[in-house]
Formats: C-alpha cells, structure tokens, sequence
C-alpha cells in the first residue's frame, strides 16, 4: 500500500479541485493519505514570491480558470466573497481536530467547502462559529502547540522542497497541481516513464 502525503491550505481553489478528484483519479489502487495542512503564504514568502490572487491580470485569469476548471471536473466551485484572505484561523481548526501535524479527510473537506462553496465570506464570524461546532475539535485553534505545528508542518514541507499547493509526495517524488493527478496516477500504475524520464530534470543547468 502506498502513503501518500497531500499537502495543502484552504485558500488554494486548486488544491480544493485536487482534494476533490483524487479519490476518482486513484479509484481501484491501494493507498493511504495524510492530509497536512500548511502555510502557502510560507512557501510564497521563503521563495520570494507573490500568490497569484496578488497580481493584477493573473488574479483575474486564476478565477476564471478555476472555475473552467470546476465546470470541466463537475466539481462545485463559487468563489468566495474576499479572495485572498488570512487562512490562518482555518488551518489552525484543522491541526485543533487532528494529531502529529494532519487532518482526516472529513475535516478538510469540511473546511475546503466552507471556503469554495456558497460564494460566502469564509471568515465571517458566525459562519467561523457554526464551522467549528461541526468538527471534532481536540485542542484550542489559539494553542502555542497549534500554531507551533502549522509552523513546523511548512517548515517540514520546504524542507522536502514543497514550493506550492496541491502538492502530493509519494515515494520521495513530488507531484505539483490539479493537474498532476493523471500524471500521480501514471506513476502509481507503475508506467516505466518514470524509470527512464524522471530524473532528466535533474541535469538541467
């Protein structure tokens, strides 16, 4: 059985796409999944880059393209009411119900269509209140030991070199984006381009 680690933050609409299909793009393999939560704004700012939301032109094409994207994956997708916003207290609810740093799949999928589904403000806060009787929360979200694991769980996450979100690692092989879960799946199935193609990136100067 393969282990996969899904790394991911609420404010991604691609990683919201990618939690979505994947149970369907792996459908019939054996696997297990841990679900880690993590500061994109993180990976953004250790790479000395703005998020796409940020840039004017290319956070109008991110919007429409999500939702083409949605469209074409029947996956339901509003855009919420204030994009970008801080996804901290999210995040931090979702390490509140979870242990050693992830999240089962019903409370990510609890918080990922909070965000991505009714076209509503995902910090407004009584909508925050009504979220939080709905999970399993074990820890207080304002914790020293939660906020020190979303921490540790970027830091981690970079250290594997994890530059965006969705990101999947498998067998020490990153997999980046929605649209890399055909290519996930061609690895799982065991296609031998991977034996002979991977590792060409790697010589490139």
């Amino acid at each position: 059985m393969k282990q996969l680690t899904f790394y991911l933050d609420f404010i991604s609409p691609y990683a919201y796409l990618a939690f979505e299909k994947l149970p369907a793009a792996l459908m019939g393999l054996s696997y297990q999944v841990r679900y880690r939560p993590l500061l994109f704004a993180g990976l953004l700012k250790h790479h000395g880059q703005r998020g796409p939301a940020e840039i004017a032109g290319k956070r109008e094409w991110t919007y429409r393209q999500v939702l083409w994207l949605a469209h074409q994956a029947e996956v339901p997708l509003q855009l919420p009411a204030q994009h970008p916003f801080n996804p901290l207290a999210l995040l931090r609810l979702a390490l509140a119900c979870g242990y050693d740093g992830d999240a089962n799949r019903y409370v990510c999928e609890t918080l990922f269509r909070h965000v991505w589904q009714g076209g509503h403000d995902a910090l407004e806060p009584t909508r925050l209140d009504a979220l939080r009787s709905q999970l399993p929360v074990r820890r207080g979200v304002d914790d020293d030991a939660v906020k020190q694991q979303l921490r540790d769980n970027t830091e981690a996450a970079l250290a594997r070199g994890v530059f965006g979100v969705p990101t999947i690692e498998v067998d020490d092989k990153l997999f980046w984006g929605f649209d890399a879960l055909p290519m996930l799946r061609a690895y799982l199935d065991g296609d031998p381009w991977f034996a002979t193609q991977w590792s060409q990136a790697d010589g490139v100067r």
